[in-house]
């Protein structure tokens, strides 16, 4: 593997997962999903950072956020909520440096108690209640 490769630029070639694809994206299955529906939604532009994202581009992730979000909730009655969340640097867990966005489902009693959210990237830090 070179250093100019990218797994999702690799990805959308072969449509491996693809659940839907336009001019400025496309959504894949997530390889190790956390929940049943976990989608990426990635932008056809290679870069790494969201901040340095087009604004058109970056709405239009963000409106393919909902339209999917909508889509798992049709095609899964159980979905009550999402997670939404980029991993933006190394620092912050992110791996593969092509921006992507993970949309997460939630359903009722996925964990024992779901408060927090992604306050839990900091276990010390995420329970400010009690």
């Amino acid at each position: 593997m070179s250093n100019n490769y990218c797994y999702f630029c690799d990805r959308v070639k072969t449509a491996s997962k693809l659940v839907y694809e336009d001019s400025l994206c496309f959504v894949l299955e997530d390889n190790f999903p956390l929940s049943d529906g976990h989608t990426l939604i990635v932008p056809k532009e290679h870069i790494a950072n969201i901040f340095e994202v087009d604004e058109i581009t970056y709405q239009h992730l963000f409106n393919q956020v909902k339209i999917i979000s909508n889509k798992l909730k049709d095609e899964y009655s159980n979905i009550l909520g999402f997670n939404i969340g980029v991993n933006q640097g190394s620092v912050a867990g992110q791996t593969v440096m092509h921006v992507h966005i993970h949309l997460i489902p939630r359903r009722l009693g996925d964990v024992e108690d779901p408060r927090g959210g992604v306050r839990w990237i900091f276990p010390g830090k995420a329970k400010y209640w009690d």
